[in-house]
């Protein structure tokens, strides 16, 4: 009997999917990744043309290619039991449909809201088989099946002494004001922290942020001093190092979102604590709060969450959100 074949293709700016590729060929699978983040420019002059298309005549021929290079990989390997395409905004309708073509089943799994990322056109055209998404409202709203993100790496057996008592890293964005306002009160209570927001242009981002500060005579509320900021990204490898060197993690919810980040499920390999203001995370059966706590933009250090150790779950609930049982339910191979 042949092995399933099976295509996923996403972006993948974080290097998380890769992974399910993994877990896939581990079962004898038949299993490849498009990734359309490593697509890059031929040349300086294909970049530059590029520019100049984007900018003069409104059109993005790099777009184009991508979706071409789409059609060329699936050309090359034929017909598929299966392709999975996370985030489907980034290809056009009439390439969805071509794609379809070269598969007996066509899914898409949803890392983003309808309202960050919407695809209504596709959603009307009904061009998916199955559509998963990991926004609970989301799937109330327009019955998807709802899947959270997973762990995608072994249960760490070593325990690490932590450098810090609370870290996050994440990107640059309208969520800063409130890590910064956590940072003073983290500062106030004497707790040591890092915090790396990572963001291309970067220096520009934090001048905005200043000058718009300094307008509102909030002198006050310009960054903590202690924050770091970069425009490179940090490899995976080096990210879960980090986690290992805290004891709590901190994860703010995007605007218009109710899904859980990956930081849910990292903090809960490493069995580390972690501080949100996702109040849908109540709503998961791995929630408690001796291990998670909700907030809003200003954090209760008077209660015991500070004082006690973190409460392990059950591995029947630890087992559901493995990158295993992941696969098992997306691809439906149980």
């Amino acid at each position: 009997m042949n092995a399933l074949k099976i295509c996923l293709i996403s972006f993948d700016n974080w290097h998380y999917d890769s992974f399910i590729i993994e877990a896939l060929r581990k079962k004898k699978i038949d299993a490849y990744h498009i990734k359309l983040g490593a697509y890059k420019h031929a040349s300086l002059m294909s970049r530059i043309k590029n520019a100049f298309s984007k900018i003069i005549l409104g059109k993005n021929p790099k777009h184009i290619k991508k979706q071409e290079y789409i059609l060329d990989q699936l050309k090359h390997h034929g017909k598929h039991d299966q392709i999975l395409v996370i985030n489907p905004n980034v290809i056009d309708l009439a390439y969805h449909k071509k794609i379809k073509e070269y598969t007996k089943e066509y899914n898409t799994y949803l890392y983003d809201s309808l309202v960050r990322c919407p695809v209504e056109e596709l959603l009307k055209a009904n061009i998916f088989d199955t559509i998963y998404s990991f926004d609970s409202e989301d799937c109330l709203k327009n019955n998807f099946i709802q899947m959270t993100n997973y762990i995608y790496f072994e249960k760490p057996k070593d325990t690490i002494v932590p450098k810090y008592d609370l870290l996050t890293v994440t990107s640059f964005d309208k969520r800063f004001p409130i890590f910064n306002k956590i940072a003073y009160q983290l500062k106030e209570h004497n707790l040591s922290y890092k915090f790396i927001f990572v963001s291309r242009n970067i220096r520009y981002k934090i001048f905005k942020y200043n000058l718009k500060k300094i307008n509102k005579q909030k002198i006050d509320e310009l960054i903590e001093k202690s924050i770091k900021f970069q425009s490179k990204k940090i490899p995976l490898k080096k990210l879960l190092k980090l986690y290992s060197e805290t004891k709590i993690i901190i994860d703010l919810v995007q605007d218009n979102q109710s899904g859980l980040s990956f930081r849910f499920f990292e903090a809960m390999a490493f069995q580390k604590k972690i501080i949100t203001n996702n109040s849908n995370v109540k709503s998961y059966n791995f929630y408690n709060p001796n291990n998670i706590l909700v907030i809003e933009d200003k954090i209760d250090f008077s209660i015991p969450f500070f004082e006690t150790d973190y409460t392990p779950i059950s591995d029947e609930i630890y087992n559901q959100y493995t990158i295993e049982s992941w696969i098992n339910v997306v691809f439906k191979l149980k």
